[in-house]
């Protein structure tokens, strides 16, 4: 049975229910076979025979995991040096899960007052030139889906044509707005700059800049590629089961959009990664559902780096609101889902524990029930901040290391697709990042833009 609550007006046909026992689910995962969605089921929800989660099977679960993560990757933790720079918050996607979009028609001249931003490819250059110096490897830039946001000036034109492009493509050009983001080619070679790795354009901005037109994901990736992408993150997965993503993103590409738009980014010659969210409407089984097609997805092309479970932030959100969810995942729930992540992606090497959603305490606990990855440190980030997160938007290399050292395991900085790898001398201070382009070992708060002038 189901540990969370179904909400009273949502009826889903994928429940939490099988004919797998837990003891033969937990035997496998202990022996490393390949496990089955039943077989997924019986370990997110600790044996579907009785409600709640049970503590003792819990922590056998658990076990399994981190033995899985030690004999995959062994004891490392990594994290990269990064910057999140994301361009725009205007998007008329209307996911509910999301407060950090404001509605488009705001930043349109004249438009009113909004808490909403736009960065023009100028601005977002200038932010990165001036953070390299901080030493950081990676630029990481997830935006809202500004209607003037086209690939290139032949897109301009391709979806100005239309009739009513506003309703059709949701298209407004630039001049409408009290700020043009320009092209999303031009934002790529604004960020992609000083030998820093770019990684940029989810699945559906990928879909937001074909919109309208018969070009493949893969040609737009190539076209990205070309102006600087490195890599593509996997978010906009959220739940990839149809009917969950009818409830909380009815707006957005379906499921299959997100697995095409993988497949053209990995055609293109991309690493990618890959998430879920979680927390909010949906049950286990639609849990291990998204699993398996991520584990699908990796065996048939390749190309994902990294898993990366992202635990459901509420309280800003209109889920919230509007009282479809009363809340997040519980402990219990996040430390399963690390869990089970670990022993279902049995291709999929790095598990990745998150500070932003978990905060400290709770993203160290992770490390022991199968993640081996904790995040970056994160210069910038809006997204979880605006739906109510409390865990703050930075961490040193330093606090990397007071972190780590409480868990008793080597800390080792790593580029975005993790092969280049810098274990931290926790013997050493003061501590810096070292695989950035212009990183030097200097302690980023001593060098971020962010710091005050010595004569301040």
């Amino acid at each position: 049975m189901s540990s969370r609550p179904v909400p009273d007006d949502v009826t889903f046909e994928h429940v939490p229910e099988t004919d797998q026992s837990f003891e033969n689910a937990l035997a496998k995962a202990r022996a490393g076979d390949r496990l089955s969605i039943d077989d997924g089921v019986e370990l997110l929800t600790t044996g579907t025979e009785s409600e709640g989660i049970d503590p003792e099977r819990k922590e056998l679960v658990l076990e399994a995991a981190d033995r899985r993560r030690a004999d995959v990757v062994g004891e490392d933790v990594t994290f990269v040096a990064n910057l999140n720079n994301n361009v725009t918050t205007a998007c008329n996607t209307g996911c509910l899960f999301c407060n950090f979009k404001d509605s488009a028609h705001r930043f349109e001249r004249g438009g009113g007052e909004h808490g909403g931003f736009t960065k023009p490819p100028e601005e977002s250059r200038r932010i990165v030139e001036e953070t390299l110096d901080s030493g950081i490897s990676e630029v990481c830039s997830v935006s809202g889906l500004h209607p003037a946001f086209a690939l290139d000036e032949e897109h301009h034109e391709i979806l100005a044509a239309h009739d009513s492009p506003a309703k059709t493509v949701n298209y407004k050009p630039p001049e409408a707005y009290a700020v043009d983001p320009g092209t999303y080619l031009d934002q790529m070679r604004a960020m992609s700059v000083g030998g820093v790795h770019l990684h940029s354009m989810t699945p559906e901005e990928a879909y937001h800049a074909r919109r309208g037109t018969d070009w493949s994901y893969e040609s737009v990736y190539r076209r990205l590629k070309e102006a600087g992408l490195d890599s593509a993150p996997g978010t906009a997965a959220e739940i990839l089961v149809d009917e969950v993503r009818d409830v909380i993103c009815p707006g957005k590409i379906d499921s299959a959009g997100w697995v095409a738009a993988m497949e053209g980014a990995v055609a293109a010659g991309l690493d990618v990664t890959a998430t879920i969210m979680y927390g909010h409407v949906e049950n286990e089984m639609h849990r291990v559902m998204h699993l398996d097609v991520v584990r699908d997805l990796q065996d048939r092309v390749g190309g994902i780096t990294e898993f990366v479970p992202l635990s459901f932030v509420h309280r800003n959100t209109p889920l919230y609101r509007r009282g479809v969810v009363d809340g997040g995942a519980s402990d219990a729930e996040d430390e399963l889902m690390i869990a089970v992540s670990r022993l279902y992606l049995d291709n999929v090497d790095n598990v990745q524990s998150s500070w932003v959603k978990y905060g400290n305490a709770k993203a160290l606990k992770l490390l022991n029930c199968g993640a081996n990855d904790l995040m970056g440190t994160i210069l910038s980030e809006e997204i979880t901040k605006r739906a109510g997160g409390e865990y703050g938007e930075f961490r040193s290399v330093a606090d990397y290391v007071d972190m780590v050292s409480a868990v008793g395991r080597p800390l080792v900085e790593r580029s975005t697709d993790y092969r280049r790898r810098r274990r931290v001398d926790l013997d050493d201070p003061p501590f810096g990042p070292r695989l950035g382009p212009r990183a030097d070992g200097t302690p980023m708060l001593d060098r971020s833009p962010r710091a005050p002038a010595d004569d301040d």
